[in-house]
């Protein structure tokens, strides 16, 4: 019954994924014509997932929240329930490019309870793991580059208030250039830091099984890539812009220098 629980599971996983596709061209596209495939996988997604905790329920004899696997798995099925509900009653459509990779990768993390064989090929296993460094450090570069244009913005933007000009920081431009430099920055890092995450997790779940679940870089790694999610749906649907969205892109790249120095071996008490 458990095996089938997990199958079904995944089987949501693999839907879902339609859906993380959907709010990576949006994010790079501003816009996507496929929505519809992602909101009609998604409702299949759902449906297995219920599945797949009913027979967890049933094999357990209570609801199932156990242990960190269970618990993602059904917040994932409340979250994608509720948006589905916010769908049909406001249109919201945009809000799936904040909810579609969160269910996605809760419900990666839920799938994951039973572990698999480790790899075959150790070929296989450090080219996945090197790819993961490399989309890692790719998307750093590019929130790095987010960052920059930034506080280049409150500097232009301060300048434009005080109504002076010239200096070190006179040749700066245009407060709509910098705007835009910060999306398209902040789009690139999102789609490789999701890619990482995603690539990291399978790594980890294939080398490791479930013991790297807790440990305190993953959490970290975790919650910023949650931040920039955070980031990319204020700006994608809410219209965050200006002031607000370059103080908020700041914020990004802390968490993400703080990720990096965890990963880098820093002490656990320098990165509390």
């Amino acid at each position: 019954m458990q095996e089938m629980s997990i199958f079904w599971l995944r089987v949501a996983v693999a839907l879902y994924s339609i859906g993380l596709v959907y709010a990576i061209l949006t994010v790079l596209r501003k816009h996507s014509e496929m929505f519809q495939a992602a909101l009609g996988s998604f409702m299949v997604g759902v449906v297995l997932h219920m599945v797949s905790l009913v027979e967890r329920w049933v094999h357990v004899g209570h609801l199932p929240v156990d242990n960190f696997f269970e618990s993602a798995s059904l917040l994932a099925f409340l979250i994608a329930v509720a948006f589905l509900v916010i769908y049909w009653r406001y249109q919201f459509a945009s809000l799936g490019v904040f909810l579609f990779p969160l269910v996605f990768l809760m419900t990666l993390l839920g799938a994951m309870e039973v572990p698999v064989s480790g790899w075959t090929n150790t070929r296989v296993r450090d080219a996945w793991l090197l790819v993961h460094v490399l989309m890692v450090m790719l998307a750093y570069a590019a929130l790095a580059v987010m960052a920059l244009a930034s506080v280049f913005y409150l500097i232009q933007e301060r300048q434009l208030k005080s109504k002076r000009s010239g200096g070190l920081f006179g040749r700066l431009p245009p407060l709509g250039t910098l705007d835009t430099l910060i999306t398209k920055a902040m789009g690139f890092g999102f789609v490789l830091l999701t890619l990482a995450t995603v690539a990291g997790s399978t790594w980890a779940f294939v080398e490791f099984g479930t013991s790297w679940i807790g440990d305190a870089r993953i959490v970290i790694s975790l919650l910023t890539w949650a931040l920039l999610l955070v980031m990319v749906f204020l700006r994608t649907s809410a219209g965050w812009r200006g002031r607000k969205a370059a103080l908020m892109a700041l914020t990004v790249i802390g968490c993400s220098a703080i990720t990096w120095a965890a990963h880098a071996g820093l002490q656990p008490s320098l990165i509390k």
